[in-house]
């Protein structure tokens, strides 16, 4: 007996169900997922349980926030084009005017005294935030780099030599983007690249070397021409720089391009990427409402990359948020509607391979590194207290991020009504 085939969904039912997550999408990209995944593949049969992983691992090799390339992706595999750009919107609009209007609560020029504790709490907890973040995600970029040549035949050298040297370019490119996140903000995405590059280069290098004779050839043993990264980064760097340097709205769209078009790492690594700019550069904000910013990103539906709306704000009103928004998250939907029918070949370059093999760990020390300015922000002695509660419960005890910035925010409140400065 035939199995029978799901029917695909109408347009109608994209609009139901990707709203729906994007409304109860709270808890960052691993909530995301398990419900995309709960929805195709469980309860709908849309996807295959292949089919599903395939498109996570996908958009893992792209810049931008993966869960909106993921939601964007099975929304297209669904209903194309027109499903592709309905399901984006409806997984991110929720939050976006949820955000932005906690934005006009918590940004504003005089909030009442309790509004501004609970911004002061929220923000203590953010550097340990980024510390959890940065440690989930240092296993798997480790076993990607010890595996890294699996598969490959090297030349004769002496034995564990090439997988030594990938671990020590691995903590070096990690390194090397903590250092940077820490002092160097605004040439962030250079370093990433940077790193990216030196792991295709050194990839490159080892599978040229002369090889004893009757050694089965390397994989992929011609070196390119030229390496690039996989991605258009280049191209469009020094156009919306050119647009930066007079500030204004050019400002805010290169800012937000950064974020949706260069960012390696997950949502998290958008930080470093922004707080320069927004609060030192541009002067947007005080280093306290960027802590705020980042903090709403946490705690509201939807992507994390939403912190960029907070930004947005803060330069230019709604329609500076609305922008930034919209800047941000248009490469995700390029990537997806272009690049789609290519994830396969996509997953299989060796190119793309090597250069987040450099990159990913490079995003991971830049989430790392950006605890020190972060942690430089806080502005009063009680919110030092609040940060450790809040590493020992998210770093300590890995427990959920959304949980710790409200408890974080409460205590905040706590410290106010026990005479606290804020």
């Amino acid at each position: 007996m035939t199995a029978e085939v799901p029917e695909r969904p109408d347009l109608a039912e994209i609009f139901a169900e990707w709203g729906r997550i994007g409304c109860l999408g709270f808890g960052g990209p691993p909530t995301h997922i398990a419900l995309l995944r709960k929805l195709c593949v469980r309860d709908r049969g849309w996807l295959s349980e292949q089919e599903f992983e395939d498109g996570v691992a996908t958009v893992n090799l792209l810049p931008g926030p993966a869960s909106t390339q993921l939601a964007i992706y099975c929304a297209w595999r669904l209903r194309g084009v027109a499903g592709a750009l309905l399901g984006g919107a409806c997984f991110i609009v929720p939050g976006l005017v949820v955000i932005l209007g906690l934005a006009a609560l918590f940004l504003a020029h005089h909030p009442p005294g309790w509004v501004s504790a609970i911004a002061l709490g929220a923000d203590a907890a953010v550097p340990a935030v980024a510390v959890a973040a940065a440690a989930g995600l240092l296993p798997a970029s480790w076993r990607r780099a010890s595996g890294q040549l699996a598969g490959t035949s090297l030349p004769a050298a002496p034995p564990g030599r090439p997988l030594l040297a990938a671990r020590a370019r691995w903590v070096g490119y990690l390194l090397a983007g903590g250092v940077a996140a820490a002092l160097v903000g605004p040439w962030l995405v250079l370093v990433l690249a940077a790193c990216g590059l030196a792991e295709l280069t050194a990839r490159w290098h080892w599978q040229a070397r002369p090889r004893p004779a009757g050694a089965p050839p390397a994989p992929q043993d011609q070196p390119p021409a030229r390496p690039e990264p996989p991605h258009r980064g280049g191209l469009l760097a020094p156009l919306a720089a050119a647009g930066a340097v007079t500030g204004g709205v050019g400002a805010l769209v290169w800012v937000a391009v950064k974020v949706g078009a260069l960012s390696y790492g997950g949502g998290f690594v958008i930080i470093p990427l922004m707080q320069h700019d927004a609060v030192h550069t541009y002067h947007w904000m005080t280093a306290a409402q960027f802590l705020t910013a980042v903090a709403l990103g946490q705690v509201t539906p939807g992507p994390v990359v939403q912190t960029v709306a907070v930004v947005g704000f803060a330069a230019a009103g709604v329609g500076g948020g609305l922008l930034a928004s919209l800047v941000a998250f248009a490469p995700s939907f390029g990537f997806v509607l272009a690049g789609g029918p290519y994830f396969g070949r996509l997953r299989q370059n060796p190119r793309v391979q090597a250069f987040l093999t450099g990159a990913g760990p490079a995003a991971i020390g830049a989430i790392a590194g950006a605890t020190v300015p972060l942690g430089l922000s806080l502005a009063h002695l009680w919110q030092v207290g609040v940060l450790a509660v809040a590493a020992v419960w998210l770093v300590g005890l890995r427990r959920g991020v959304v949980t710790g910035i409200m408890a974080a925010a409460l205590l905040g409140l706590v410290a106010y009504l026990a005479g606290g400065p804020v």
